[in-house]
């Protein structure tokens, strides 16, 4: 496949432009006003355990994208990955709220960002992995972004409303990060002998942690079929591989799941510069 029959394809889950960035952190309480009475049928506890998981892959993400700041090769590209890094702030904020409320603790956001330790948080472990470099980076965007995604689009039909809002207004948001990360990959892997070097070596290094990803069954209480984001998450791997004439090897995988509380060595550090300002000045505001 062509970059720009890869570049249509991938942009046909996207309308417009706009919504990219939407989220946003100029609002108190991103709930208020929204009926968050849990519906009969729905299992309280699987939602609050799918909304937790979600969120800490948001936010980990998002604090990983945010280590590109003041060092990204270019301006723009440092501007794009600090607005990806919001909106994955945004959703979290969104997701941890509704944990909060259907978990029966009142816990907000601050709580669940803040005052954990990494053994309580349940993200995918390729969320938290070092940052790397530009090509790892955008292969790793690429994976979570597809996988997110494919995950989002079934859950907008949740039987939680509120779930299923989250989804919906994350879904342009997502398409754009992944279109952003399958051409960055195109282009360096079509690119010089170097790039094309440093993009298969963050193939390569990403490709193991995909296992965790298909094996994700947390959302599926919810709708989120788990087999049909696997499978979506490997066309676009392989397509976006072609066009960037890249090589998908037979990755094997790495054991443990992220999802059960098996952590890196790599969540702890990121946590502590994640938190170490709120910790140390408790109940501030500015």
């Amino acid at each position: 496949m062509s970059d720009e029959h890869l570049s249509a394809s991938l942009a046909a889950g996207a309308e417009d432009g706009e919504g990219r960035w939407a989220f946003g952190t100029g609002f108190e309480d991103p709930l208020h006003g929204v009926d968050t009475t849990v519906p009969d049928g729905v299992d309280a506890g699987a939602l609050a355990a799918l909304c937790l998981a979600l969120g800490d892959d948001a936010l980990v993400g998002a604090q990983r994208l945010a280590q590109w700041t003041t060092d990204a090769p270019e301006l723009e590209i440092e501007l794009a990955l600090a607005n990806i890094g919001l909106d994955l702030l945004g959703q979290a904020r969104l997701l941890y709220a509704r944990t909060g409320q259907v978990d029966g603790t009142g816990r907000g956001e601050d709580d669940f960002a803040y005052w954990r330790d990494a053994d309580a948080f349940r993200n995918v472990r390729l969320a938290e992995l070092p940052r790397g470099d530009f090509a790892f980076s955008m292969a790793r965007l690429l994976a979570l972004s597809t996988w997110r995604l494919a995950l989002f689009q079934r859950l907008a039909a949740a039987p939680d409303p509120v779930l299923a809002a989250i989804a919906a207004k994350g879904v342009k948001e997502l398409a754009y990060h992944r279109q952003f990360a399958a051409d960055w990959i195109v282009r360096l892997g079509d690119g010089t002998e170097e790039s094309a070097r440093r993009m298969q070596a963050g193939y390569d290094e990403v490709g193991p942690w995909l296992g965790e990803l298909a094996a994700d069954t947390s959302a599926e209480p919810l709708g989120g079929d788990a087999a049909g984001a696997a499978a979506e998450l490997r066309q676009v791997w392989e397509e976006t591989a072609r066009a960037a004439g890249l090589t998908v090897g037979a990755y094997p995988a790495h054991s443990g799941a992220g999802r059960s509380g098996d952590r890196t060595e790599h969540l702890a550090p990121l946590l502590e510069e994640l938190q170490s300002v709120a910790r140390a000045h408790p109940g501030a505001a500015w």
